[in-house]
């Protein structure tokens, strides 16, 4: 069966009846396109006539928002399909309705096949309907030249659904904020101008169900904060967003597919309140369930700065069926980024001068992430670990190979009465003087590099494949031009000054000094192969170090 890169889906069925069919019908589609798959709603149109169909108007009901929303909520259990619910034949009640395009609308990703649940009498691929199907596609969309088509009927399932389950209403999902019940059939009322906000990174299914409301609702302009900043600092694993410039452009990339009549205002998120808190020509709000009290506080600043208060509509989170424990219960970004931890981000370094028998892993952070338990977590599952804290020590011990050009670099004062190297006295000499602190580093850093080399040699002769070496100055040192890999283990700033309290005595004011002598969580995360994180409890930790050493173990297997 030939599987094609994008595809359109027709959807031909009435809603009610097709509900509970849309499992099956996403799977069969799931078969046949593995990237990017536009989903076109038409429902009640024929294929089976003498007649070329022709795309008409749907009434943007709450039925079909639902509709939406229980589309993207049952495709994503197929993480690889990037599923875009086409909005442009759909219409809110209104007096300024903009007419139905008449000319094909660009799509990022030109179908390669049209599939259709519409079914025909005997559940063959009758020419005839196929044909008409691809005069549809063509006549809407643009597409592939050579456009395929398949009529997914009956391979998702004959009529085997019992006639009470066609008549069950979808579940309520879109709350507009009057307090009059809503009922299904009632249409959904336009806008001129509207807003809607949110970090979108890694833009997922609740996402696009948001965003989808937004588009309907508005008919002229759609304006889309995106968090920036301050507003990123308290997100789960910052370090892992994806950049504003990359999360804008897979925004815009969605929002001008699926309606591309809007004129789209996507700009930075500074504030809370951020332009729907301002401008006075917006009209509504999309919210979801964890952001209504914030657009609740959006009206009243409204309110408080003599603007008229927003229309708010309220979106239900989507439900994730297969989070863990340490996981939200619903499709979110934080999840996404939690389940990156010790997957490969960057294709390893080839290092052809390093013994062709060893893998080595540079593993960094920044203090108080908990670097050195993952280390010795490693080694428990079979690493070679070289502690480069310790390489230091050795190279400082008087007649080690650092003690003699330091002494001469710095003077005898840095030394105890027993001739030991005072690290302390010379950790003041340095700190805050880049010029002094350039003279040490230039001294030590090859030599404990070299000591570095030493060791990976005792784990050849030892027979370890994997070597570790644990350095919070990895990067700085330069030390990732002999790894094949950067391991980062990242925390958030205040459990990294809490715990380097708690251990190390020192007071919050120091320990912040500390870190901001050191590179950031995020400038290791943006060089690094792997990432980690000792946030949760240990036995977290335990079971992110044990899949990052079970996908390094196939890599390693893989190499030639």
């Amino acid at each position: 069966m030939a599987v094609f890169r994008s595809g359109l889906l027709v959807l031909t069925t009435p809603l009610a009846s097709l509900a509970p069919r849309l499992a099956p019908i996403l799977t069969s589609a799931a078969r046949l396109v593995n990237h990017t798959l536009y989903v076109h709603l038409q429902p009640g149109m024929s294929l089976g006539g003498p007649a070329q169909p022709q795309s008409s108007l749907v009434q943007a009901t709450f039925e079909v928002l639902d509709f939406i929303t229980h589309l993207y909520a049952g495709a994503d259990v197929h993480r690889h399909l990037d599923v875009r619910v086409l909005l442009t034949n759909i219409g809110a009640k209104s007096a300024f309705l903009p007419p139905l395009p008449s000319s094909v609308q660009n799509l990022a990703h030109p179908p390669e096949v049209v599939l259709t649940d519409f079914q025909t009498l005997d559940g063959s691929q009758y020419n005839p309907v196929k044909q008409q199907l691809e005069r549809y596609a063509t006549s809407c969309y643009s597409c592939c030249p050579q456009l395929a088509s398949v009529l997914l009927y009956p391979d998702y399932g004959p009529g085997e659904l019992s006639v009470e389950s066609l008549d069950v209403p979808l579940p309520s999902t879109i709350r507009p904020a009057s307090p009059v019940a809503r009922s299904p059939k009632q249409p959904v009322r336009g806008y001129h101008r509207g807003a809607v906000g949110g970090t979108f990174d890694r833009l997922h299914n609740a996402h696009k169900v948001l965003l989808s409301v937004a588009c309907i609702l508005a008919q002229e302009q759609l304006v889309v904060g995106v968090a920036d900043k301050d507003l990123l600092k308290s997100k789960l694993l910052p370090e892992l967003l994806q950049p504003y410039t990359e999360r804008v452009e897979h925004l815009s990339e969605f929002l001008v597919d699926v309606k591309p009549s809007l004129t789209f205002d996507i700009i930075p998120l500074l504030d809370p309140y951020g332009p729907a808190g301002s401008n006075p020509s917006l009209e509504f709000l999309v919210v979801s369930e964890e952001t209504y009290r914030g657009g609740m506080a959006v009206n009243r600043f409204r309110l408080e700065n003599g603007l008229e208060e927003l229309a708010l509509y309220q979106i239900q989170l989507l439900k994730d069926p297969n989070h863990t424990d340490n996981e939200e219960d619903k499709v979110s970004s934080s999840t996404f980024r939690q389940r990156m931890l010790g997957k490969l981000l960057r294709p390893p370094y080839k290092r052809p001068e390093l013994p062709t028998q060893l893998y080595v892993i540079g593993l960094t952070g920044i203090s108080g992430s908990g670097k050195s338990s993952v280390a010795q977590r490693l080694k428990g599952l079979g690493a070679f670990v070289i502690d480069s804290d310790h390489l230091g020590h050795r190279a400082y011990a008087p007649g080690g190979p650092a003690y003699q050009p330091v002494v001469e670099a710095f003077g005898a004062d840095i030394l105890h009465k027993d001739g030991i190297i005072n690290r302390k006295v010379l950790g003041s000499r340095v700190f805050g003087n880049k010029k002094q602190l350039k003279i040490l580093t230039d001294i030590v850093w090859p030599i404990i590099a070299k000591l570095a080399r030493e060791e990976m040699n005792q784990a050849v002769a030892e027979g370890k494949r994997v070597c570790v070496i644990d350095a919070a100055l990895l990067l700085e040192a330069g030390w990732q031009n002999m790894v094949h890999e950067v391991w980062t283990v990242v925390i958030p700033e205040t459990e990294a000054i809490r715990r380097i309290v708690e251990r190390d005595g020192l007071s919050e004011a120091a320990a912040q000094s500390r870190l901001q002598s050191q590179m950031s969580g995020q400038q290791l995360v943006d060089q690094s192969h792997v990432v980690l994180s000792t946030l949760w409890e240990p036995h977290v930790t335990q079971c992110q170090v044990e899949k990052a050493w079970a996908l390094l173990q196939k890599r390693i297997s893989q190499t030639p």
